[in-house]
């Protein structure tokens, strides 16, 4: 990274927000749906609990709630939005985008508004392309919301899968801001994007609408996928802070997508992250895919762990196999 006091365009992170369903499925709950139990899902995965979408919430509803949030947040109005960007493989509908859905809701009336599917790393997607937007001028002040409503595409019957996920969302305002082209300057300043897919069979779902005409059911190889993870994201982290020229040590804060505990833990200790510097909802929130990055993020900055300056590191990988990196400077 070029360290320099030339003044850069920077995708400057300007707020944050997020929203979840009402309903709260607890292990216990879902051990009476299901043959699990609490002890087996927390042993897995570190999940205790997830929100369920209900009548009425959609991954359109939650996604614009999270953006109303954010909008206040950052003290930004609707009308200077001029882009909106959702990470989503759980649309409300095959089209229009639910990114349209949403500028509609928000009553925003200019610029582009389109989803990102690249499944659990959607929102890291979906922070890179804005970035590459925002510093080539197609857009100044942006929306990128990651939305999903996952219980509506798991298959309750299979416990492999049905006891990992759920749904939510949540968002950031980017507005671009001209900098010093250094790493203590504020924004996004390296973003890594990844995809393998030859490993398209390991984490799927089962439908769509050019091969079977239905939603179908989301399918996975749980050990082929841990094994996957652990090596590429360590990968990718080192790729963005090499990029950067920071250390494990300079980075403030890890807001990883919230997979599974282990895959978490494993990864920070192979690079050196210190454990109280994770950022970790997955007991609170299980697997949201997309949306599970932004809501670590506003969950952290409303307690006050993440504050503004703080180097943060996201990162994600979801079926594709995608996955990718960002480090941003808060």
């Amino acid at each position: 990274m070029t360290v320099s006091g030339r003044q850069v365009v920077r995708a400057v992170i300007a707020g944050c927000g997020s929203a979840l369903p009402r309903r709260v499925l607890t292990n216990a709950e879902l051990s009476t749906m299901v043959d699990t139990s609490d002890e087996w899902i927390v042993e897995r995965s570190g999940i205790h609990a997830r929100h369920i979408a209900g009548e009425g919430e959609t991954t359109r509803s939650l996604g614009a709630e999270a953006a109303r949030r954010a909008l206040a947040h950052a003290g930004i109005g609707v009308e200077e939005v001029d882009m909106i960007v959702v990470a989503t493989s759980t649309p409300d509908l095959t089209f229009p985008a639910t990114a349209a859905l949403i500028q509609a809701d928000l009553g925003v009336q200019k610029g582009a508004a389109f989803d990102v599917q690249a499944v659990c790393s959607g929102f890291v997607y979906a922070l890179g392309v804005v970035d590459a937007l925002i510093k080539t001028g197609q857009a100044r002040c942006a929306l990128v919301i990651g939305a999903e409503t996952f219980s509506r595409i798991l298959d309750w019957t299979d416990r492999a899968t049905c006891v990992l996920f759920g749904d939510g969302a949540g968002a950031m305002v980017l507005v671009a801001e001209h900098h010093p082209d250094t790493p203590a300057s504020p924004g996004l300043l390296v973003t890594r994007l990844h995809t393998d897919g030859r490993q398209n069979d390991k984490l799927f779902v089962d439908g769509g609408p050019s091969t079977t005409g239905t939603v179908g059911h989301l399918r996975m190889e749980g050990r082929e996928v841990f094994k996957h993870a652990v090596v590429n994201i360590a990968a990718v982290m080192e790729e963005v802070m090499t990029v950067a020229g920071v250390q494990p040590a300079d980075v403030d804060w890890f807001v990883p997508h919230q997979a599974n505990r282990r895959i978490l833990e494993g990864t920070a200790r192979k690079l050196g992250i210190r454990a109280d510097r994770i950022v970790m909802t997955l007991d609170r929130h299980g697997n949201t895919s997309a949306a599970s990055i932004p809501l670590a993020f506003d969950l952290a900055v409303k307690d006050g762990r993440i504050r503004k300056g703080e180097l943060v590191l996201f990162e994600a990988m979801g079926g594709g196999f995608t996955w990718g990196a960002v480090l941003a400077r808060f």
